[in-house]
């Protein structure tokens, strides 16, 4: 946009054209900034100051709409804005300065990216007139972080600042959320011009279409009739869209099963009967079973994940997929989807709700899906001398308030926390799912505490990850935010230690953290805690940490083993199949969960007892992973067909073995 000099008051300013400056106040570029971050709503701003910012942090002093947490790192404070964003469904702001300030917000802008959360993130940089001269502090974030935002601006005119945020905040929100970068150099942030806040959204090309098709709905809803096994496969998309209620109203209608991603925990109430909870790597075994048995597919807002899928040739080749994304490059990206709906899920839902009539033929399907309940419930074993973390866990969701949020780092705990807790609502979980980011659950936490600051709070951390951004303990301290920190503390990298354990002969690489004392520690910074380690200190403990006022660190010491409350199970290896589920190996499994972990379950589309050679492998392979002592009677009971005499020499050959 072009510009001239003027002169108001003495004083040098950038003026625009077509901009009546007689009847305005000439203001700052920073002070324009914090005006223009008011009119989008903003109300709180997790930022860390420093050379290139600094001028926008003496604006945000006058601001009275805003307020400022001041994280110890830049790390926790773009984790902070994701949990705000995590737990309200709004944008959450970060502000850091240049160079290493910025570089800092990289973990939790990908983070953001991964899944589609609504991030702005604001950087202070070098003056114009260095840019490229290698100055103190300067870096390309612009460049550095092309391909993990949305959008991203290089602000070069200070006039331009009100449209600019207003688009940020318009492309971060709509279509598939995401994170955007608002780079801001000193200069501009000193330079003063008479502002004009009138601003519109005009970005040639970013035109998400949020409209499904009607021709596509009805394709859908027919395949929806004919099939005798469907099941329903949600994500966050159910979540960003505030399509929960429409896909409550979905399922009463239609009676069909829902089985979530990590990211979509609370889309769908946990604990009601046709649940069947998180599936994947450590999901419900009887979630894999019924996935890999549906003859269809309803995908709503999720990306058939490598967590979720396994081996992409093995996963669900019985079934017809229907996917419902705004994104239409995740349409057809890992697998080949039947029925694509492209547009807003909420909206496809609602289109379908509409149209539908109720489900007759779902019956047999249910009850066959309870049986896998009842065969492959999630449990684990009671240690009279070891705290257990699973049981933890279900202790304190029975305690804890039924609006709680919870946070989590990445890890074992993360992966229990998953499993065990009933996730009724959206927004109440908070978890780096695509990008895995380690550190995320306190800062996490602290954001949705400031968003929320009359709910209860629950930080569920391993060791390690806690490990990462601990400093946000003094955040917690001095700007008085309640969040409630249980720490599993069994002094290792949990989740890596377990895939040694399986998979490299449990030879250590690493992975040992050494006895960290988190209570002390958490003392030191001024913040309520204690620590335990017997089995009859949990309860009394959860009950002293919640009735607490304020912050509050919990270290549950409970030392690291490969049973089966020391390893996440069960266990899909990576880039294998549902059939290659690892199972404790203490449990021995009944005639039924050899048959339905075999894939041969007598189902509506499965109604052969048959077993192929390939599927024998595999069977005998997982049982040789396992442990398991499968005697021979344990197969004729089933009433397998062993198609050839090879087969039953295989049989034979391991059955020896064992």
């Amino acid at each position: 946009m072009a510009t001239k000099k003027a002169k108001i008051k003495g004083k040098n300013l950038v003026a625009l054209k077509n901009v009546k400056t007689s009847s305005g106040r000439p203001m700052k570029g920073r002070d324009i900034l914090v005006r223009a971050l008011e009119n989008e709503g903003v109300k709180v701003i997790f930022g860390y100051p420093g050379g290139a910012s600094m001028e926008i942090h003496q604006g945000l002093t006058q601001s009275k709409k805003i307020r400022m947490v001041l994280p110890r790192h830049e790390q926790g404070g773009s984790f902070a804005a994701g949990g705000y964003a995590r737990s309200t469904g709004e944008i959450g702001v970060c502000l850091a300065t240049s160079g290493p300030g910025a570089t800092n917000l990289l973990t939790g802008i990908m983070d953001a990216k991964m899944d589609s959360i609504p991030l702005i993130a604001i950087t202070g940089q070098v003056p114009s007139a260095v840019l490229g001269s290698d100055a103190f502090q300067e870096t390309d974030i612009v460049g550095a972080t092309f391909p993990m935002v949305k959008h991203s601006y290089l602000v070069q005119n200070l006039a331009d600042i009100p449209n600019i945020i207003h688009e940020a905040f318009e492309i971060a929100k709509s279509g598939r959320p995401g994170p955007v970068l608002v780079d801001i150099p000193k200069n501009i942030q000193q330079q003063e011009v008479v502002p004009d806040f009138k601003v519109k959204f005009d970005c040639p090309g970013y035109k998400p279409n949020l409209q499904p098709s009607v021709m596509q709905v009805k394709k859908a809803i027919h395949a929806i009739n004919e099939a005798k096994c469907p099941i329903i496969y949600a994500g966050g998309g159910i979540i960003s869209s505030r399509a929960s209620s429409e896909l409550r109203a979905f399922v009463k209608k239609t009676g069909i099963p829902v089985t979530t991603t990590v990211m979509g925990l609370g889309a769908y109430p946990s604990a009601d009967k046709l649940s069947l909870r998180m599936l994947g790597m450590h999901g419900a075994i009887y979630a894999n079973i019924a996935m890999n048995h549906a003859d269809l597919v309803i995908a709503l807002g999720v990306r058939f994940d490598d967590r979720v899928t396994g081996k992409l040739s093995e996963f669900c080749k019985g079934a017809k997929f229907i996917q419902v994304d705004i994104d239409a490059s995740e349409i057809n990206k890992n697998i080949e989807i039947d029925i694509p709906i492209q547009g807003d899920v909420n909206q496809a839902l609602k289109m379908m709700n509409d149209r539908m009539e109720p489900k007759k033929n779902i019956g047999p399907w249910i009850r066959q899906i309870d049986k896998w309940k009842k065969e492959f419930p999630l449990t684990y074993e009671l240690d009279e001398k070891a705290i257990v973390p699973q049981h933890l866990i279900s202790e304190l969701t029975k305690l804890a308030d039924e609006d709680a949020i919870v946070s989590v780092g990445v890890g074992q705990h993360q992966m229990w926390a998953a499993q065990f807790w009933d996730f009724n609502e959206p927004f109440r979980w908070l978890c780096s799912s695509g990008l895995g980011a380690m550190g995320f659950g306190l800062p996490g936490a602290m954001g949705a505490q400031v968003a929320h600051p009359k709910k209860q709070v629950i930080n569920i951390e391993g060791d390690g990850s806690f490990l990462m951004n601990i400093q946000e303990l003094q955040t917690l301290k001095m700007e008085n935010i309640p969040v409630k920190n249980v720490v599993l503390n069994n002094a290792h990298l949990g989740m890596v230690a377990q895939w040694e354990d399986r998979f490299y002969k449990s030879l250590r690489g690493h992975t040992y953290l050494g006895d960290a004392n988190f209570a002390e520690i958490a003392h030191a910074f001024g913040v309520k805690s204690e620590s335990i380690s017997k089995p009859q200190e949990v309860l009394p403990a959860l009950k002293r940490m919640l009735k607490y006022k304020g912050p509050y660190v919990l270290d549950v010491k409970y030392p690291y083993n490969d049973k089966s409350h020391g390893h996440v199970m069960p266990m899909i290896p990576a880039n294998h199949s549902y059939l290659d589920t690892l199972i404790d190996a203490k449990n021995l499994v009944s005639d039924g969960q050899i048959e339905a972990i075999a894939g041969v379950c007598e189902t509506q589309h499965h109604n052969v007892k048959t077993i192929s050679l390939s599927i024998l492998e595999e069977f005998l392979s997982l049982n040789t992973k396992i442990g398991h002592k499968v005697e021979r009677q344990r197969y004729s009971n089933c009433g397998w067909k062993m198609q050839t005499h090879k087969i039953e020499k295989k049989q034979m050959k391991f059955l020896k073995k064992t």
